[in-house]
Formats: C-alpha cells, sequence, structure tokens
C-alpha cells in the first residue's frame, strides 16, 4: 500500500525549508533495471515541491513496468513518460526518451526552475537545497552542460551516419557507409556529456526553435547525439 511505501521508506512529505519549497526541480529519470536501485535513488532526491518523469524503456519487463507504476503511483509529483522508447546503447532513443519528458514536464502545473537528468543507476552526493543553492549561486539563469569543440578522436560520430542493428536480440548502432551532411544552420558542433542541468526558458527553446529542430533531426543517424545536442544549442549566441 501506499501509506506502507511512505511511511517504511521514510519519504520526505514537505519541504524542509522556505528556500526550497519556493525553488522546485524537475527531474527526469530514464531506467531499464534493478527496482531496488530505482527506488533508493527515488527516496534520495525525491521532495514534493519538485516533479518527476519517469522514462521506463519500452522493452523491459513487463512485471518491472508494473511494479514502477505502482510506486509512481502513490505520488501526485510523480509520472511515467507519455511516449515511452525502445532505447538502444548509443543510438538516438536515448536523446528522445528525455525529449519525450521535456514535453510532458513543460506542460505540467508545476512551476519549475531547472531540469536534472539521471539513470537508474545513480544516486546523489548532495541534498536538495546543496543543490539548489549551487545553481543559484553560480548558476543563475545558466545551463549546466559543459563542452569542448568536436574533438578529432570524435569526429566520426556525426561525420558518417550511424544505423541501429539487432545481434542475437541485443540491439545496437554501428556505422554505414554514408557521408551525412555538414550541420543545418552551420551550427559548430560542440561535445560534453549527455548529463546536465538546464534551466526550463532553455528547455522551452529546445521544443520550439527552429535550429533546435534541425540539430535533433540531423542528429537521428549519429553516434550518442545527446552528447553533443544540448551542449551544442546551449553555445548558440543569445
Amino acid at each position: 500500500s501506499c501509506s506502507t511505501l511512505l511511511e517504511t521508506l521514510h519519504f520526505i512529505t514537505r519541504p524542509l525549508s522556505e528556500e526550497e519549497g519556493n525553488f522546485s526541480l524537475a527531474y527526469i529519470i530514464t531506467i531499464h533495471k534493478e527496482l531496488e536501485m530505482f527506488v533508493r535513488l527515488l527516496r534520495a532526491i525525491y521532495m514534493p515541491q519538485n516533479i518527476y518523469c519517469i522514462h521506463i524503456d519500452e522493452k523491459s519487463p513487463r512485471d518491472y513496468k508494473t511494479a514502477v507504476q505502482n510506486i509512481v503511483n502513490c505520488f501526485e509529483n510523480i509520472f511515467i513518460s507519455s511516449k515511452r522508447e525502445h532505447v538502444v546503447y548509443a543510438g538516438f532513443s536515448r536523446l528522445q526518451a528525455d525529449i519525450n519528458c521535456m514535453r510532458d514536464l513543460v506542460n505540467s502545473k508545476v512551476q519549475w526552475n531547472y531540469v536534472i537528468n539521471l539513470c537508474g543507476q545513480d544516486y546523489p552526493l548532495k541534498t536538495n537545497k546543496e543543490i539548489i543553492q549551487y545553481i543559484k549561486s553560480k548558476w543563475n539563469g545558466k545551463n549546466i552542460t559543459p563542452g569542448i569543440v568536436q574533438p578529432l578522436h570524435v569526429k566520426h560520430r556525426t561525420e558518417v551516419s550511424y544505423r541501429e542493428y539487432v545481434h542475437s536480440g541485443v540491439p545496437y548502432v554501428y556505422p554505414a557507409k554514408i557521408r551525412k551532411a555538414q550541420p543545418p544552420h552551420n551550427l559548430t558542433i560542440y561535445f560534453g556529456s549527455a548529463y546536465y542541468i538546464l534551466s526550463k526558458d532553455f528547455v522551452e527553446f529546445t521544443l520550439s526553435d527552429a535550429r533546435a529542430k534541425a540539430l535533433l533531426e540531423w542528429s537521428r543517424d549519429t553516434y550518442s547525439p545527446d552528447e553533443h545536442y544540448w551542449v551544442t544549442l546551449n553555445r548558440l549566441p543569445g
């Protein structure tokens, strides 16, 4: 039962400070295995003033999906992504999973300030309050998505087209013998981490701007596009 879940795991049920209550965070958590680890992560980052979008890999076992749904049903501010992907490591589907959650989050009633993306094997080293204070002190209005101009040793990731294949039931991406066109709008490609802390304004920009949409389409057949998509858009002037 939900009451047993909340009491046994000691979920926090009210903001621990006024500062936290006035600064809501959104979380995107992409998961596919290890239910207990997911619950531990959720318990560690849960705050009632925040909002959480859970993306479950569409190819996860049915009982896993059911168990996650049962947990999510106990909370008004946690939901399953309305559109789920068959996630392939280093494939476009991993980026699309985040975007699916972002679309849901911007349409939510919660007025969140920043979004943080995690995977099911992550775990926080800082409290909710420490995370907020770090964002407000150094990054207020800015995004945390560091990167550098695309290094030579990863040029192949965007110079040739990559396709998804399945071998012995395991999906993977592999380069095809097709060279890609140059990036749209003469964009300079940057490379960085697939993980980020992004402002709500930036998220709304990425979902609506013509350059962002064009880069997304161009990235569909690149290798691990989540490692260049956010950081490239963040380097756009303005």
